[in-house]
């Protein structure tokens, strides 16, 4: 057996304890994986964010906190929110993949049969035009 020489200690392997970045690094390795997981956790942040200052503007604080009420306008907020909201592929209130129609969520059959009892009950009809231009022109031919 060897014994240790006096006055040298053999060399210790201390890592220091890493912070979010460290670790970050160690799990991934290519720069375009790391980018992505630090954006994803900067979305997340905005979206917390953004869901507190939405949620006090509605919520009404209790008096014992001493914080005054805020008056804001969360318009702008609300907007972030869904625009984060939609970086995840959360949408709200848009259209289904493969639905005709308008933005309600009707299907083709109900809207026939809400026509035709329409033209039961009432002698004229509304028309929806989404395209250019129209140009309308009495049928003379009618007696």
């Amino acid at each position: 057996m060897t014994e240790p020489v006096k006055g040298k200690t053999p060399p210790v392997n201390e890592e220091k304890p890493k912070g979010l970045l460290g670790k970050l690094k160690d799990a991934a390795d290519d720069k375009e994986e790391q980018i992505a997981i630090l954006s994803t956790f900067v979305r997340l942040a905005v979206l917390v964010w953004a869901g507190g200052i939405l949620t006090l503007a509605y919520v009404k604080l209790p008096e014992a906190l001493k914080i005054p009420e805020q008056k804001l306008d969360p318009t702008f907020i609300a907007s972030v929110f869904t625009g984060v909201l939609a970086t995840f592929g959360v949408q709200a209130g848009g259209k289904k993949k493969g639905e005709g129609g308008g933005s309600a969520n009707i299907s083709k059959k109900d809207m026939e049969f809400l026509i035709a009892k329409a033209a039961e009950t009432a002698p004229a009809q509304t028309i929806r035009i989404e395209s250019g231009p129209v140009k309308i022109v009495p049928d003379s031919k009618k007696s």
